[in-house]
């Protein structure tokens, strides 16, 4: 966990532990060649690189917001090991540590229904009674997303799993929304599409500082490049475009990216050709050059 948060005017972020795991670079890079994202995030014999599942929990003057939700709770052995997963979700205990109970959430924001994204959605009890963690949180994903979440086709339902969602559609916590919604006076939710229908951006404004949350369709600093996609993506022409649009539309505005996936950086400025200007921590490196 991030124990000293990154401040955008009067709001606080805060990464949170949903759980690590490695899965094969090659598809995380797509049509990328493996002698060039290699240089950015090496992977292991298997082929396989670090990622973190860290949900952005958004402090605002008024809410407590949280950005997806990590692994969860439910994995089985069987799907722990194939995923690899290297750390447990460890948000509740992180949440406590601030003060923050898992009642004291009050919006959670779905960026898609990933079952990294997602799978904290709903945990196991003590007992092993499945529950929904946040159970005080509306819900937010984008009604183009539904579809997929409700009766995944053949691509989605290898990774948005009925599991993650069941008790939290029999609870009514879940609410739909269309492109734009303003959440509250600083976090603004934007459909983007491209990674998934319904994937959606996060915009984090507060006195004149500016943070963006673009999810999947900039998973980690090593993704800077518009043409670096990723083989998970849906739409990687869509995802390019929305790359460029985004990083021209948030530069002039000296706006921080956030991450969910990357191990190495949780925030950066953007540069000219992909290069970071400051990244966070440690947000005074001018070397990074991430455009090749």
């Amino acid at each position: 966990m991030s124990v000293i948060p990154l401040r955008v005017g009067a709001t606080e972020l805060y990464w949170l532990s949903g759980g690590d795991f490695r899965l094969d670079g090659g598809t995380m890079f797509g049509p990328v060649p493996k002698s060039l994202w290699q240089k950015k995030i090496p992977a292991d014999a298997d082929n396989t690189i670090p990622l973190c599942n860290d949900p952005l929990l958004i402090r605002t003057p008024t809410m407590n917001i949280l950005v997806d939700t990590g692994l969860g709770n439910k994995l089985t052995q069987k799907q722990q090991a194939i995923f690899k997963t290297t750390s447990p979700w460890s948000l509740l205990a992180q949440l406590a540590s601030l003060g923050l109970s898992r009642q004291d959430i009050d919006l959670v924001i779905l960026t898609h229904g990933d079952f990294d994204h997602a799978g904290g959605v709903v945990m196991v009890d003590e007992q092993g009674r499945k529950e929904v963690t946040f159970p005080a949180a509306t819900h937010l994903i984008q009604e183009a997303e539904w579809p997929d979440v409700i009766s995944p086709g053949r691509r989605a339902q290898e990774s948005y799993w009925p599991i993650n969602f069941n008790e939290l559609i029999k609870n009514g916590k879940i609410q739909l929304i269309q492109g734009s919604y303003q959440v509250c006076p600083e976090v603004r939710i934007c459909h983007a599409g491209g990674h998934t229908l319904g994937h959606q951006l996060v915009e984090i404004a507060s006195q004149g500082e500016t943070a963006v949350h673009l999810g999947d369709l900039f998973p980690t600093h090593a993704h800077a490049n518009p043409l670096w996609v990723m083989a998970y993506d849906n739409f990687p022409l869509e995802v390019i475009a929305c790359k460029e649009r985004y990083f021209a539309e948030y530069r002039k505005r000296d706006a921080w990216f956030t991450f969910y996936h990357d191990p190495l950086v949780k925030a950066c400025k953007l540069g000219d050709k992909g290069r970071l200007t400051y990244r966070w921590p440690q947000c005074a490196d001018h070397s990074a050059d991430l455009f090749i």
